[in-house]
């Protein structure tokens, strides 16, 4: 999202859970876009208010897992907000070796791609592969 759109909107990763690292094959199908992720560290909804940031700020919230759209129903029941749920193949555990490992993640990252672009309009910027 920040790379499509640079500076037009305030932007947060968070999910259910979190983890001290991004997924390996994630940053690696990213930096094939030219989106460095190595240095992003996954976050919790928990992390997101712990570190102040308030969930009821946000105009629009995106899951794209069950678990995560149930989560996010139940934190903002009591705001005025927009939640839409994105259906993303969960590309972790599928796959044998490592070439179908980074077409399984790459599936991902492109269904992700094709639903910002739906939502949000052509990006304001180019990556390197569109």
């Amino acid at each position: 999202m920040k790379k499509l759109y640079p500076g037009e909107a305030y932007v947060q990763s968070a999910g259910v859970h979190s983890d001290l690292d991004v997924d390996g094959f994630a940053v690696a199908v990213c930096e094939e876009m030219g989106m460095e992720i190595h240095r992003h560290q996954a976050r919790s909804f928990d992390d997101l208010k712990d570190w102040g940031d308030d969930i009821s700020s946000y105009d629009l919230i995106i899951a794209l897992s069950p678990a995560s759209q149930r989560r996010v129903l139940d934190l903002t029941r009591f705001y005025h907000l927009e939640v839409e749920y994105w259906p993303i193949m969960d590309p972790t555990g599928i796959g044998e070796t490592r070439d179908a490992k980074l077409d399984a993640y790459r599936q991902a990252r492109d269904q992700i791609l094709k639903r910002m672009l739906a939502r949000f309009g052509p990006s304001t910027a180019t990556l390197n592969a569109l």
